[in-house]
């Protein structure tokens, strides 16, 4: 895609930022809440917690997001990044989008000195892995993943 353009969100952006990331809630199974996708998205712009990047084609549309939250490794004593975030809205899938914006998630990575990048999927996300895999990322076989839910989120 030759009119595609990746940067990263400021609050200026941030009503694009809004409907990509309420789309990606909603994909998940989360009830439209654009309003709350948006004061989410300001607090993380605002508070610096985060890094988003944003696809946008020649006239600004919105075509797609990643959104990276820093960690570090204390085995590896190293920066690590959580590739918490990736969508791409359903009219620009095929496109490539996804795959460019894994590639600037990679490169924010290497630019901020981090170890690795890590994330996870549904398991039922075949779509997402056959992505991953593309882009070099490998399956864990080492480590379980627990959670502990503790409210409403």
């Amino acid at each position: 895609m030759s009119s595609l353009n990746i940067f990263r969100a400021t609050p200026e952006h941030l009503d694009t930022a809004a409907q990509l990331f309420d789309a990606y809630r909603v994909f998940y199974g989360q009830a439209s809440e654009v309003g709350a996708a948006r004061a989410f998205l300001a607090q993380r712009l605002t508070e610096g917690d985060s890094a988003i990047y944003l696809a946008v084609d020649a006239a600004g549309a919105g075509l797609g997001l990643v959104q990276l939250y820093p960690c570090f490794s204390s085995v590896s004593m190293g920066p690590i990044w959580i590739l918490n975030d990736l969508y791409v809205a359903a009219g620009a899938r095929g496109q490539r989008v996804g795959e460019a914006l894994m590639a600037r998630a990679r490169e924010h990575a290497v630019e901020t000195g981090a170890i690795r990048l890590e994330l996870s999927t549904a398991h039922t996300n075949t779509t997402a892995q056959r992505l991953y895999e593309r882009c070099g990322y490998t399956l864990d076989t080492q480590f379980r993943k627990y959670l502990l839910p503790l409210g409403t989120g």
